[in-house]
């Protein structure tokens, strides 16, 4: 029996009866929701040693409630035993599916896959399962709560048990890196295997992505976080299969040269406008940003004068700081993280400092008459003023004229390809 007069005994009762009744509640309220339905895809190719054994533990694992899993195997061309090991499983399990594509390419097979679906979460694993498939529910509730359209999840954020080679480990990182630098991508893990989109972002993504191998992750986040769409990364621990099938080098050549092609004409054509940061958020970052700018051209400056005149110090350390004043503006305080139109914004960062520039000249020369003993005094005080309004006429044009928001192209996404689902019976086949 317990002693109520002991004040931790009743706080524990307190805490434990809210804690019950908050779980009542939550299971009312998901009770209540409508189901979510999410298609499961794992794409396969040559894969009779462990696709049973997958499929199995897929199928073990329970979904949250709510949630109505539906897993399905898309075979993409295989030549050994796979397809009737797939037919069997779809045969004996009703959650499972079987889809078979007479073209090699794991992006070709996800594509054509969740483009005929009408879940309302599209998902995929690979097939050796190296990613903690409980990572699924967070990634299903975070994309149906609206707080995200895509989820993904990262082996490379610290404090994660991943269980893989120096080679690969170093390869992904550096490739990771890569991104960010060319195509001014926010996301730590491109290639992952486990993600998953809203029906929306599927819609309006998939019709853009041009590559049907390796590279296909990578194309699509890049184009979802251009278009605006909120990704969330999800931390998961991560085993390395010693048999995988990836020809790294290949792979990674494959890549560049998709990195090539997104970086030269790769602009994603976006149904909505893509949300920039507000006001107050632009207003201190830019004052950030013209912090690190003064500092820079100081820097240059002090480092030019022992070379070169002072005109052609002030010149060399005015044009370097500016040019890194619009980069740094450009994705720390309008948050553009597009790579594309760089060199056009550049060109209006340097006729917007042009324009401040004579703010100051005119001040300089304002000031150049002035005399006595208030001379310095009045001098310093146009130029502050002239630099005030130089700054105020530089933040508008940037916002308003440099990176400016406004309609994007609409995108016409092309209907999804018909693909036929085998369910039950076993019988295969896509037709394209």
């Amino acid at each position: 029996m317990l002693g109520l007069s002991d004040p931790w005994n009743v706080e524990s009762m307190r805490d434990e009866s809210s804690a019950w009744q908050q779980s009542q509640t939550q299971t009312a309220d998901t009770a209540t929701r409508p189901t979510t339905t999410v298609d499961l895809v794992v794409p396969v190719y040559n894969e009779e040693a462990s696709l049973a054994a997958s499929i199995e533990t897929l199928l073990a694992v329970e979904p949250s409630l709510g949630t109505e899993v539906t897993i399905i195997i898309a075979d993409n061309a295989s030549t050994d035993a796979t397809p009737d090991i797939a037919s069997t499983l779809a045969a004996r399990h009703a959650q499972v599916e079987y889809v078979r594509l007479e073209q090699k390419g794991r992006g070709r097979a996800l594509s054509r896959v969740w483009q005929a679906s009408t879940a309302d979460v599209v998902a995929y694993t690979d097939v050796d399962l190296a990613t903690d498939i409980r990572v699924l529910d967070p990634m299903v509730e975070v994309i149906r709560s609206g707080l995200a359209d895509v989820a993904i999840a990262s082996r490379l954020q610290p404090g994660l048990a991943v269980d893989r080679g120096i080679k690969r480990e170093i390869i992904s990182r550096c490739y990771n890196r890569l991104l960010k630098v060319s195509l001014g991508v926010g996301f730590s893990d491109a290639q992952c295997g486990f993600k998953a989109l809203s029906a929306r972002a599927a819609k309006e993504l998939l019709p853009q992505v041009e590559d049907t191998e390796w590279f296909f992750d990578t194309e699509l986040l890049a184009r979802a976080e251009w278009a605006g769409l909120r990704i969330h990364e999800f931390g998961t621990d991560w085993t390395d299969d010693p048999d995988s099938s990836v020809d790294v080098i290949n792979t990674a050549w494959k890549d560049i040269k998709g990195i090539v092609r997104l970086r030269t004409g790769g602009r994603t054509r976006v149904q909505h406008e893509v949300p920039a940061p507000n006001t107050g958020a632009q207003i201190l970052h830019f004052i950030d940003v013209g912090i690190i700018s003064t500092v820079l051209y100081a820097v240059l400056f002090l480092l030019g004068v022992q070379f070169v005149s002072d005109s052609a110090a002030n010149i060399i350390a005015l044009l370097l700081s500016t040019i890194a004043n619009t980069a740094l503006n450009r994705g720390h305080t309008f948050g553009v993280r597009s790579p594309h139109h760089r060199l056009t914004s550049q060109l209006k960062g340097l006729a917007a400092f042009g324009l401040c520039l004579a703010f100051t000249s005119a001040g300089l020369a304002v000031a150049d008459g002035f005399t006595g003993p208030w001379a310095s005094v009045g001098t310093l005080a146009v130029l502050t003023l002239a630099n005030l309004a130089a700054t105020v006429v530089r933040f508008v044009l940037m916002r308003t004229w440099v990176f400016a928001r406004g309609s994007h192209g609409r995108s016409h996404p092309a209907s999804a390809t018909a693909v036929d689902r085998t369910h039950n019976d076993g019988k295969d086949i896509d037709h394209v």
